[in-house]
């Protein structure tokens, strides 16, 4: 993926994480605490100390729990995943994307559920129309979800049918601005497709094999929802403040569009291609690692487990008879690497995450690097428009404190 296509994925010791998201363990007494330092007194008054001195701080807010949610699970040490307690491998088998963003948003296991892609309004069309033609997909699909917001009505608190509409629309809106901007004309969905395959008939003008919109509903399940990711926050905060649903997903898809969250997975295409074919694997991971170079796809700030995600994407693939050859090569690669990687570091586990997949998966279906990051996104709009309706549920201003570092208080100079 690049959790997905994104350096969320990648581990400070391999890779770099963004979406470094964790969920307190229901099972344990009680939570971390912070990991930061106080700061230095601060006085509001000559000779008044405030109480800042004794509260702790946590760059980036790491290990605070700022949240309770029912959306998901994270236990990186054992390599689990759960949404709403189901297992993160056990929904890719059996279920579908539709079915999950129903999960996510009803809390109820409907496999027959579905989730055809939602029309494009006029409106919607011709600001995309006006978009210079460098503009890039995430700054596109940002744009149109902000133009679609205002041709809604959209009262707070959020509803499953708004979340709904707005997945819908997404992947059309996105797949819209591919077409224009390569000089075609935008498709009208088809009704009869679900979300993944109506976006990539959207996308190329040719309804895709089975097999092919398989794999990128898998791809869209993984990548649905990670717990209090920097996106998914940002979708919780912008609720608090009784905005409305396409504004919170506004904010989300502008904090994805951050290369230490969303990122890009072209690094893993890069790798795979410079390694060419699996005969020159072990040469080449031997020679990168000798150089001190990291391989990307593996480690991961949570995970210290193989990355669920990513087996369950790789189980996809496996079963897939026609196999892209992206898809060949990296299966292959995969398992000399780790190997390889175990033997290098004994004692620091490094495993396969979702993005290693996630790259190879997105280009055997047909889709150019460039919409790997805005198309991670359009899987996390069950995540994002979930959360937004937790939040909305029992919700409470998000407006946390902060430490003054300044200076004291003191007069103008003469």
């Amino acid at each position: 993926m690049t959790d997905s296509p994104s350096a969320e994925t990648r581990s400070e010791s391999a890779a770099a994480s963004g979406d470094g998201d964790r969920t307190a363990d229901p099972t344990a007494g009680t939570a971390a605490a912070p990991n930061g330092k106080t700061s230095a007194a601060t006085t509001d008054a000559p000779g008044e100390m405030t109480d800042q001195a004794h509260r702790p701080f946590s760059p980036g807010l790491e290990g605070v729990i700022a949240g309770e949610t029912s959306l998901s699970f994270i236990d990186g040490a054992r390599g689990r995943l759960l949404y709403r307690g189901y297992r993160i491998g056990d929904l890719v088998a059996h279920g579908s994307y539709a079915a999950v963003a129903n999960l996510l948003w009803t809390g109820t296991w409907d496999r027959s559920a579905r989730l055809p892609t939602g029309a494009v309004p006029d409106a919607v069309i011709t600001t995309l129309r006006a978009l210079p033609q460098t503009t890039k997909p995430m700054d596109a699909l940002r744009t149109a979800v902000s133009a679609w917001g205002s041709t809604q009505e959209l009262p707070w608190p959020p509803t499953v049918e708004q979340a709904r509409a707005l997945t819908a629309f997404s992947p059309s809106a996105l797949a819209a601005f591919a077409r224009i901007r390569a000089g075609q004309e935008p498709i009208e969905p088809d009704p009869a497709l679900d979300l993944t395959a109506g976006y990539l008939y959207q996308l190329t003008g040719t309804r895709p094999e089975p097999e092919t919109a398989r794999a990128l509903d898998a791809y869209f399940i993984v990548g649905a929802e990670h717990g209090f990711n920097a996106s998914t926050f940002t979708a919780r905060v912008i609720t608090s403040t009784r905005s409305d649903l396409a504004s919170a997903v506004v904010g989300a898809i502008g904090t994805m569009k951050g290369p230490l969250h969303g990122g890009a997975p072209s690094e893993v295409v890069d790798q795979l291609a410079q390694v060419g074919s699996p005969e020159h694997a072990e040469a080449w991971i031997r020679e990168a690692l000798a150089r001190g170079e990291r391989l990307m796809g593996f480690g991961h700030r949570v995970y210290r487990a193989y990355d669920p995600r990513a087996a369950a994407l790789r189980t996809v693939a496996e079963g897939m008879e026609h196999k892209p050859e992206w898809l060949q090569l990296a299966i292959a690669v995969e398992d000399v690497a780790l190997r390889i990687l175990a033997e290098k570091h004994p004692d620091r586990p490094l495993k396969t995450n979702v993005e290693y997949y996630a790259a190879p998966v997105l280009m055997g279906v047909g889709l150019t690097p460039d919409l790997f990051p805005a198309t991670f996104s359009l899987a996390r709009h069950a995540g994002w428009t979930a959360h937004a309706l937790e939040q909305a549920a029992n919700n409470r201003l998000i407006r946390p404190d902060v430490n003054y570092v300044g200076p004291g208080e003191r007069d103008l100079p003469a």
